[in-house]
């Protein structure tokens, strides 16, 4: 016979992302649909591990939708990692009573979600991550709220630089992954945009491409550079002995993070964590709530884990195109 749901709890972990609000807000409606209690996890696997939490009741989760960031706090713990830690977030799981664990974050959140669940805890994730960059999930809350944070600093940069008839070099977050670079530098009509998965050729896919804007009408001209790809710094300061022209940089940092999200990252979080918690009151876990061809579905965590995810480069080759010789770069 099925255990019956009786108690969850929620947390958020790894980066923060726009849309996590609204992720455990809807865990914690979800929950009470089902009759489940509802206890969020403040800070992380570390608040687990001290015991760390708040009673998810209504005027908690009341209009935190639209907010940024996460009430939960979120923050990431190498005593989660030893085997010790996890033997005392499961002593807090039994002490307070929780039947399952929804984790909101990435790759490093999921992984922790596993070892707590070889541990006897029912697990679910949710993915979110600014980078889109979970494999198993074709999108991640979070991403489309950088996007636009993004490209609203950098059309108005471009104001400026218009005026000015100067380049900007813009640094974007994304260590090991482009997609958020990407978007934004089609989305703004960048004269270029270095990502890692692309192997950068400076005089190629830098100097020339400011050269032929140049020759093609253009004034002023805007790089977008993902920080895997290489420091925006020292791509303006090159910028400046290949062609003379005085770069101004700015790295966006972590004002990519903040911000109210959008629709799409509130509706998604919001399907994502009912899903999340319909599983466990029917009696799953252990996955990862997933959207794969617009639809939402759960995918085991080891095989979350061992997907990858790659760019798709054909957005590369529209960004070329669109950028090519003779085209008046906006």
């Amino acid at each position: 016979m099925e255990k019956k749901i009786k108690r969850i709890g929620v947390l958020t972990s790894g980066g923060d992302s726009p849309g996590m609000n609204a992720a455990v807000r809807a865990v914690a409606r979800t929950a009470q649909h089902f009759g489940i209690e509802c206890v969020g996890i403040r800070r992380g696997w570390q608040g687990l591990i001290n015991s760390d939490f708040i009673i998810l009741k209504g005027e908690v989760v009341r209009h935190i939708l639209g907010r940024g960031g996460t009430i939960l706090y979120t923050a990431r713990s190498e005593e989660f990692m030893t085997e010790k830690g996890r033997e005392k977030a499961v002593a807090t799981c039994k002490m307070l009573g929780l039947d399952g664990i929804v984790a909101i974050g990435g790759d490093g959140t999921f992984r922790g979600a596993l070892e707590l669940s070889r541990l006897g805890i029912p697990v679910m994730g949710i993915p979110a991550t600014i980078d889109n960059d979970i494999g198993c999930s074709n999108y991640t809350i979070g991403f489309d709220t950088a996007c636009n944070t993004a490209i609203e600093c950098i059309d108005k940069l471009r104001d400026t630089m218009q005026s000015h008839e100067r380049c900007s070099v813009v640094e974007v977050m994304g260590r090991h992954a482009g997609f958020l670079a990407l978007y934004v530098g089609i989305a703004v009509g960048a004269t270029c945009v270095l990502i890692p998965e692309h192997e950068v050729n400076f005089e190629e896919d830098v100097v020339k491409r400011i050269q032929n804007a140049r020759l093609a009408g253009a004034t002023h001209f805007t790089i977008v550079v993902a920080e895997g790809a290489g420091s925006a710094i020292d791509i303006g300061q090159r910028i400046h002995e290949s062609l003379g022209l005085d770069p101004r940089v700015t790295v966006l940092g972590h004002i990519q993070r903040g911000g109210a999200p959008t629709g799409r990252d509130r509706e998604t979080a919001t399907r994502m964590g009912y899903y999340a918690v319909r599983a466990f009151a029917e009696g799953r876990s252990g996955s990862v709530i997933c959207t794969q061809a617009g639809s939402i579905t759960e995918i085991p965590i080891e095989e979350a884990l061992a997907m990858k995810k790659s760019l798709p480069m054909i957005r590369y080759e529209i960004m070329e195109a669109i950028s090519a010789p003779g085209v008046f770069n906006n």
